[in-house]
């Protein structure tokens, strides 16, 4: 399993659990100590993960940071944690205060549902008070998991990190400020884009006038961008079938050597078998293995497919033609889901039969 798989499982895992946790020390054991596993850490080694890492401030002896994850026998990131329904924008000073106490060039806050990274963009050794990377677990995008990855330990590099933490500080800032001004455009913004476009006074009426205008202009915008790519990806389907139609007829005209039939493949024709024995006799059953699917043919004609069975892939499809020969696939989580098409097996054989 990928580091995205782990991190998106996890997010499933954490709504399910959420009920079941009650405190603080829960929701470190339940959410955020899985959350440091699958960064690469050893949460049980306190070479890599130090729990209540001692962090003294001024004449304040004893104060403790939940954890320290190390590198090189140094605190690299300084985590702290609450409770997760708790909100985390009161608790930044606590972190902000043992952060230039130690060397550690990052802090993370986390309540094991939101994650909030923060550096010294600002000040050199002294915690900005916004972080520069901030998502939420269970609504995490892959841009966001593939910026996660550079805190694995694997790829964990301070450099690499502190050269880029600026640019995505500002990028979501900018990102905020415009869906902001998107979904209620300020006067200035107004303004701006009302200049470009109007070539009279801009008094307190036009720019009011103007206002609903662009909100809707932009509204079009992001829906005219989600069309294009539903229909990019839609041409990227369309394109794919028919490199597999191709693929399917080379393999007919070519058969190859190189064929192995599985056992799962021929598990998948007897089910199909037992299903089609009530409306034809068994023994015209028939199957023809190729490269990229397994067929099961009536009367052991490749013009009588009833169906195929994809099974060399992760997911697994049985496909059916209709009566206009169009191949439909249909995503089976397991073999005994075959019966589920069993009318449409039925309906296959018995226009073959009619023919």
């Amino acid at each position: 399993m990928d580091f995205k798989d782990q991190i998106l499982q996890l997010a499933a895992r954490a709504e399910k659990m959420l009920s079941q946790i009650q405190t603080e020390e829960a929701t470190k054991n339940a959410l955020i100590m899985p959350f440091i596993q699958i960064m690469g850490y050893d949460v049980f080694n306190p070479f890599e993960v130090n729990p209540e890492f001692i962090a003294d401030i001024g004449i304040k002896k004893g104060e403790k940071v939940d954890y320290a994850i190390m590198k090189d026998g140094e605190p690299a990131i300084l985590v702290e944690c609450k409770h997760h329904l708790e909100n985390l924008d009161p608790h930044n000073s606590q972190l902000f205060r043992y952060f230039h106490t130690t060397k550690a060039k990052f802090g993370l806050l986390s309540n094991g549902m939101t994650y909030r990274f923060y550096t010294d963009l600002v000040e050199k050794n002294k915690m900005d008070s916004t972080p520069f990377f901030e998502f939420k677990l269970t609504e995490i995008k892959d841009v966001e998991i593939a910026e996660l990855k550079k805190f694995h330990k694997s790829y964990f590099d301070v450099e690499n990190i502190t050269n880029t933490a600026s640019e995505l500080k500002y990028l979501n800032e900018l990102k905020a400020l415009l869906n902001k001004e998107i979904h209620n455009p300020s006067e200035t913004f107004v303004a701006f884009f009302t200049k470009q476009v109007y070539p009279g006074v801009l008094t307190a009426k036009v720019k009011e006038q103007f206002t609903p205008i662009i909100k809707r202009t932009f509204n079009q915008l992001i829906s005219d961008a989600i069309n294009d790519r539903l229909k990019s990806a839609l041409n990227q389907e369309k394109e794919a079938e028919a490199q597999e139609v191709a693929k399917v007829e080379e393999e007919l005209e070519n058969p190859s050597s190189g064929i192995v039939t599985t056992e799962e493949e021929l598990e998948g024709f007897f089910i199909v078998k037992s299903i089609l024995r009530q409306v034809v006799d068994h023994r015209r059953i028939d199957y023809r293995d190729a490269l990229s699917y397994f067929a099961i043919l009536l009367d052991d004609n490749n013009r009588k497919t009833i169906c195929r069975l994809y099974f060399n892939t992760a997911r697994k499809f049985i496909s059916i033609f209709d009566e206009n020969k169009k191949e439909t696939k249909y995503e089976l989580q397991n073999l005994d889901e075959i019966f589920n098409y069993a009318d449409k097996l039925k309906e296959a054989v018995n226009r073959f039969d009619k023919k």
